[in-house]
């Protein structure tokens, strides 16, 4: 059972969904978001999936209202994709960008807590790790490693002090995205989310956690590897050490 859906907002939201081979999880998931957020409007963002993603997409575009898609050549990386949904939502003026993973990881139900976070905060993460959030289902002992690992790592070496910095559900305001220089972005992977956060904070944002539940995919494959890891840690490792020299 849904929740009564929200007064109509002046606020003008964007939902991001970067997409690769989730032919299946797609249309469901939109019509979650709309139940959740019926005033949001969505982008998808397609690295030309081999099992028809991009075609849903477009079948999407054609039905509903305030659907839009990127078709990208290739497997480009989550980094940039949330990069161009970010230059996407500066381009055409939106008040809040609110990016989700594509494979129902992220519930939509969360949706709305988030955004009544964003009344005073500038970023506001999904989170796992405060009172309340949590992991569903599967969660192998590797993953666990890894998500708790690159946390306590970020928040070392960027001097975060939120507690979920791996995680992609998230909001921003997207007055504070067009401050940062995105040239300086050097992550196209999974090192993105922390790395993000860290420029978030340079152009003085405030932040805010509300708990979610994380969910194991519905279909389809994960898409995360360890040269992903290694390449995130390094990364992530660079921009601390030039945070302490002040060079960056």
């Amino acid at each position: 059972m849904h929740p009564e859906a929200p007064a109509k907002s002046s606020t003008r939201v964007l939902v991001s969904l970067a997409t690769f081979n989730e032919a299946e999880n797609l249309e469901p998931l939109v019509e979650s978001i709309r139940s959740y957020a019926p005033d949001a409007s969505i982008l998808v963002i397609d690295d030309n999936s081999p099992d028809g993603t991009g075609k849903i997409a477009d079948a999407l575009v054609a039905r509903l209202k305030d659907v839009a898609v990127i078709h990208r050549s290739g497997k480009l990386g989550l980094g940039t994709a949330t990069l161009e949904a970010m230059s996407y939502a500066i381009r055409n003026k939106f008040d809040y960008l609110l990016n989700m993973d594509a494979d129902f990881s992220h519930p939509p139900r969360f949706i709305p807590a988030i955004l009544a976070g964003m009344a005073d905060h500038d970023v506001m993460i999904g989170s796992r790790y405060v009172p309340g959030g949590g992991v569903e289902g599967e969660f192998n002992l590797k993953r666990k490693f890894m998500s708790t690992g690159i946390n306590v790592y970020a928040r070392t070496f960027l001097g975060l002090n939120t507690r979920d910095n791996s995680g992609a559900f998230r909001c921003y305001r997207v007055s504070k995205l067009a401050e940062i220089d995105v040239t300086k972005v050097r992550s196209r992977g999974y090192s993105f989310q922390e790395e993000i956060l860290f420029w978030c904070k340079k152009v003085g944002c405030r932040f805010g956690e509300t708990p979610i539940l994380f969910e194991n995919r519905r279909a389809g494959m994960s898409k995360i590897n360890s040269r992903e890891a290694v390449a995130a840690l390094w990364i992530i490792f660079r921009l601390g050490v030039g945070r302490m020299v002040g060079r960056v």
